[in-house]
């Protein structure tokens, strides 16, 4: 691994206890935690499963302390010889490839996988067994204009609904479990949720616990220009709703945030959580992406400030009452990693001390000098909270400083307790399973 500060690296058994809480254990070899600059200050050479990262407010620089970059990667073929790295026990395998920008996952009750591919307007679904061949890979329904967020409704092991969010609309379908293609045409319950503009286009969804409620993220239309008090267009953006299931009694249940691209429910705790791409433009360390636990009312700083209460002056117009509104999120992840989606992991079928943590897939940076992304990591939690420590588990997507091959969007939790996850670089479906001998 390349470390030009490797002397300020701190080495810490992962039992080790980081602002007062428990991170727990790497399910294999301690690994190395990156605190401060040196956290911020890694790329894609330094990335390998099992390095952990722990990034705080103060860590962060002044605003154009390095210049912005446009380093927008080029997407290759998968070299003959590269494979996802996972970390020691776990095995990575090919499920499917050749999709159509394959983005959200989710499992059915009966274990069948369905997953959203936006390129080609459709939901697919696979039914796979173990390590064995798909037994079924077909089209669930079709004809759909860029999907993206997926939801089985009621909760639990007889749904009613398969829900899914366009850019535009939130549609329901009848379901129910072991069905293999859509047996009734879906219902539109929400529409023109891009508000009459553009900008970010990916629509997460995810229902309570209870099943009373669903969540619906919008992603804000511009990068910080636009004035939601001015410009109609973002009035509605960079927040998180709430609705019946049916669509009806909108709320605001959390604002100011720039583009929540994945909701998840942590099941420990009932609580919604989100996986956020910030801001550009402030240079190669601001603004970090983050994953949080959102507050029901909340608001995270979008257009006007940043995490901390941080101003951005970029912003047209001010609200100085906000100031000290603003929510510090729970992860602060490297700037400009792209986190997507997410999902928490609650079965056994790896080590333990993966129980209750979550998984959170990067999609990788265009926005610094030096690339970063391109993996899916590991949060650490205790005990349903975050601890700000989050780990490497999953890379090996990119070939060198301009060039990558995959870029992952989506995962969830198979229900033998693997892991699977879509990746739109090389739009392929993996699978990740431990095979190590001890737990």
């Amino acid at each position: 691994m390349r470390f030009s500060l490797l002397a300020a690296i701190l080495l810490i058994s992962t039992s080790a206890t980081i602002a007062g809480a428990q991170i727990g254990n790497s399910g294999s070899s301690p690994g190395q935690l990156l605190t401060g600059q040196n956290a911020l200050n890694t790329d894609w050479h330094d990335d390998i499963p099992g390095l952990s990262f722990y990034i705080r407010l103060s860590d962060l620089p002044q605003p154009y302390s390095t210049p912005s970059s446009n380093a927008g990667p080029n997407v290759v073929n998968k070299p003959a010889d590269a494979w996802p790295k996972a970390p020691a026990g776990f095995v990575v395998e090919r499920v499917i490839d050749g999709l159509a920008t394959p983005r959200k996952l989710i499992t059915a009750p009966n274990g069948d996988i369905f997953l959203s591919e936006t390129g080609g307007g459709q939901v697919r679904i696979v039914r796979q067994q173990g390590s064995a061949q798909p037994t079924l890979n077909q089209v669930f329904v079709g004809d759909l204009d860029a999907p993206f967020g997926l939801a089985f409704y009621p909760p639990g092991p007889n749904p009613q609904y398969l829900y899914v969010a366009t850019t535009e609309t939130l549609v329901r379908y009848p379901y129910h479990n072991g069905d293999t293609k859509e047996t009734g045409p879906g219902v539109t319950l929400l529409r023109n949720l891009s508000n009459g503009g553009g900008g970010h286009s990916t629509r997460d969804i995810v229902f309570s616990a209870d099943g009373s409620k669903l969540f619906l993220s919008v992603g804000s239309g511009s990068n910080v220009m636009d004035n939601p008090d001015l410009v109609p267009v973002e009035a509605r953006r960079a927040r998180i709703f709430e609705y019946n299931p049916d669509g009806t009694g909108e709320k605001v249940y959390a604002s100011g945030i720039r583009n929540p691209v994945g909701l998840a429910i942590n099941p420990l705790t009932g609580a919604l959580w989100t996986s956020v791409n910030e801001r550009d433009g402030l240079g190669d360390n601001l603004v970090p992406d983050y994953i949080t636990q959102v507050q029901p009312g909340g608001f995270y700083g979008w257009p006007w400030y940043w995490m901390g209460g941080n101003a951005d002056k970029r912003a047209v117009g001010s609200h100085p009452e906000l100031q000290s509104m603003v929510i510090t999120p729970d992860v602060i992840l490297q700037p400009h990693l792209a986190s997507l989606c997410m999902t928490f992991y609650k079965k056994g079928q790896f080590p333990a001390a993966y129980n209750g943590d979550a998984f959170a897939c990067e999609h990788g940076s265009w926005n610094r000098s030096r690339r970063a992304g391109y993996k899916v990591i590991r949060v650490f939690l205790k005990n349903g909270k975050a601890t700000g420590v989050y780990q490497d588990f999953l890379t090996g997507f990119v070939v060198n400083a301009e060039q990558v091959w995959g870029r992952p969007v989506g995962v969830t939790e198979g229900l033998d307790g693997s892991l699977y996850v879509t990746d739109d670089g090389s739009n392929t479906l993996w699978h990740v399973r431990y095979v190590g001998k001890s737990k």
